[in-house]
């Protein structure tokens, strides 16, 4: 549990007392890749924090085309913001993609530790605004950057994923097909 207080203590610093009790407030849990953790349509009850192993969300369209939206890895955050909040359902998957140890904080779990330890309430707050700036410049890099700009992008922000994730979902992520992908890394490839 020492790598979720690590993740915590970049923002916050907590007691003893503190941290004993956020523990209690959380679950770990063992899952096998392949697994869904939540399906498009489902209300998201939990925020994962990845101990190990890797996840990813996703949407299906309605064409049956995946669009990854992120990856998350070990000592990173991964719920359906929308749906978390909210309370409604999402439209997200959530997927286990290498076996995976994580920890669960429950919405309900979450409120109460907002009053039990209010200095939460600014961590998450962080997490919250972390996570709308890297959506927000994802979004714009879309619009604006080629698509070699974008693979250059997740090569540096996903740098120890490449090689784990399956080439198709990374041409999901910055938004080509696979066959288009291909092509262009033999590209970069032959450049380098």
């Amino acid at each position: 549990m020492a790598l979720i207080l690590n993740n915590i203590e970049k923002h916050v610093q907590l007691t003893v007392e503190e941290k004993e009790l956020f523990l209690s407030k959380t679950e770990i849990h063992q899952y096998k890749a392949k697994t869904i953790l939540l399906n498009s349509g489902q209300i998201c009850k939990h925020s994962y924090f990845v101990n190990s192993g890797i996840l990813r969300s996703f949407n299906i369209n309605d064409n049956i085309v995946e669009h990854v939206l992120s990856f998350a890895c070990e000592g990173w955050w991964m719920g359906d913001m929308y749906s978390l909040i909210s309370q409604k359902p999402g439209n997200l998957f959530i997927e286990v993609l290498e076996d995976a140890e994580l920890v669960l904080l429950s919405k309900e779990n979450q409120e109460q530790l907002y009053t039990e330890i209010p200095k939460l309430e600014r961590f998450f707050r962080i997490l919250t605004q972390n996570s709308l700036v890297a959506n927000q410049e994802r979004l714009m890099d879309n619009l604006s950057l080629s698509a070699e700009e974008r693979f250059d992008k997740f090569n540096k922000r996903y740098a120890n994923l490449v090689h784990k994730i399956p080439q198709k979902q990374i041409a999901s992520y910055i938004g080509v097909t696979p066959e288009f992908f291909s092509k262009m890394k033999a590209k970069l490839l032959k450049r380098n």
